[in-house]
């Protein structure tokens, strides 16, 4: 031992002792209750390592050994090898507790290393018919959730390991089966994946195909039964989830005046532009019936550059905070959105500029946004609609709990007359000179995200002006201008 001869005596004798205890612990190998250790992910990776190792060597079946084995697939805090050695021991010793647990933990699990080994684990075992039904479902509700780490389709691990279980298979085919078998009033969230993960496959056409198909007086499931009527009267079928249920809302018999109006607008569109509508489009075809009927017809690239020239000129503000969406800046300009834009986007845009040309919308636009202004403990909103007689109107909603006064939150009313309503609205009135906070903040992107509404705001430039800006999800928002108070105009 060269180093230790280096050493003093004392010194050397010191080293030799410390060795010869460390030695002794690893030696030893073991923790007292492998059990508990494994329960916790607070524990170090080294007592990790020593509780599974001992419960490979002495398996227990006990219900602390299989609690802490079947949360090594949900637990924070355990590498993967450490959870792949203890599932691969809780399927020897307890296959239906590990089945379960998959299937309602599998679909919630955030560990990205974690799942890609599992899913390929999964993929490698031999199950009974049973078993691969129900771990199937966890798969496919797995994968119905949206995965941020810049995967395809067909490289996402739960993919594979339905491919590694069936084979090379049509998966459209396979995930519709899987929506069709799932009818209970439980499984409605299963359903909403199933359908988010169907057009991400691709398989839109075929499923506004699928759907039109269904009888409706033989079918138990409420939600296709309302799928196949959007189908049929439309023309179209929700894209995801939140258009599901704003569907659902319009099914509902207060507002079958509102179907039916819908359902005319619709069919003076031609069939393709019908299968590309959302759900959000449906107010704005029926305004631009009433209002506009040449928009039902007209080419979008027509109407983009109808809107160019509208916009031409036009004073734009941006709110001096930077934001962003999937890392690029969110631009306010029309010019940056151009190549996003559908019927639905430059219809509402075309909609909202002809409403605010009117003296009365603008009157109760800067009515409003004063009572906002003078109101320090909240900011105002509302629903843009149309009347009983067709007319564009303001409907106000003064939220029931206030925050600050940089924050609106709309209430349920305001949600249950927006299913019908044009535009979701609110103001930037802290102050008339709120140029600086132009336009929509990452918070109103995320309510146009969560609500998938047209929505406008509109922000105080001076005491006389408004700058509006349009914007919807996707972080899509295009400035609008300005518009002024009547008496000051």
């Amino acid at each position: 031992m060269p180093v230790l001869r280096s050493l003093c005596p004392r010194t050397a004798r010191r080293w030799c002792l410390l060795a010869g205890v460390l030695w002794a612990c690893g030696c030893a190998g073991g923790v007292r209750d492998p059990a508990a250790v494994l329960a916790d992910g607070s524990s170090s990776v080294m007592k990790h390592r020593q509780a599974i190792k001992q419960l490979e060597a002495e398996p227990r079946a006990d219900t602390a050994a299989i609690d802490a084995l079947q949360g090594l697939i949900y637990r924070p805090g355990f590498e993967v090898d450490v959870r792949r050695r203890g599932v691969s021991q809780l399927l020897e010793l307890d296959r239906a507790t590990l089945v379960r647990t998959l299937r309602q933990r599998l679909p919630r699990i955030t560990d990205k290393p974690w799942l890609r080994a599992f899913c390929v684990w999964i993929g490698d075992q031999a199950w009974t018919q049973g078993e691969q039904a129900t771990i199937e479902e966890a798969l496919v509700s797995s994968w119905g959730r949206p995965w941020t780490g810049g995967l395809t389709e067909g490289q996402r691990p739960e993919f594979m390991a339905l491919e590694a279980l069936q084979g090379n298979r049509d998966m459209v085919s396979f995930v519709w089966a899987q929506l069709l078998a799932h009818d209970k009033p439980s499984q409605e969230a299963f359903r909403h994946r199933c359908w988010d993960l169907l057009h991400r496959l691709g398989g839109r056409g075929r499923l506004v195909e699928a759907i039109a198909l269904i009888d409706p007086e033989d079918e138990a499931n409420a939600m296709l039964v309302d799928l196949h009527a959007a189908a049929t009267d439309f023309g179209t079928v929700p894209w995801n989830r939140e258009e599901i249920l704003w569907l659902r809302k319009l099914r509902e018999p207060s507002r079958r005046a509102f179907w039916s109006r819908a359902e005319a607008a619709c069919a003076a569109m031609p069939p393709q532009r019908r299968q590309g509508l959302r759900i959000a489009d449906l107010p704005v075809a029926v305004a631009a019936m009433r209002h506009r009927p040449d928009l039902s017809g007209s080419d979008v690239n027509d109407m983009v550059g109808d809107l160019r020239e509208r916009l031409r000129g036009a004073r734009h503000w941006s709110d001096e905070d930077a934001y962003y969406v999937d890392g690029a800046r969110v631009s306010e300009r029309l010019a940056s959105h151009e190549a996003d834009l559908v019927w639905g986007d430059a219809a509402a845009i075309t909609l909202a500029l002809d409403a605010l040309e009117l003296e009365p919308v603008r009157a109760h636009l800067f009515d409003y946004a004063d009572r906002d202004n003078a109101d320090t403990t909240t900011e105002y909103g509302g629903i843009m609609a149309l009347d009983g007689k067709g007319r564009y109107e303001l409907i106000e909603f003064e939220p029931r709990v206030r925050h600050h006064d940089l924050r609106f939150n709309a209430p349920q009313e305001m949600f249950d007359r927006g299913y019908t309503g044009l535009f979701h609205f609110h103001f930037h009135a802290t102050s008339h000179r709120n140029r600086d906070h132009a336009g929509p903040g990452w918070g109103d992107l995320q309510y146009a995200d969560g609500t998938r509404a047209n929505c406008l705001v509109f922000t105080f430039v001076d005491e006389d002006t408004l700058n509006v800006d349009w914007f919807r999800h996707g972080g899509v928002v295009v400035d609008l201008g300005c518009i002024k108070r009547p008496a000051a105009s």
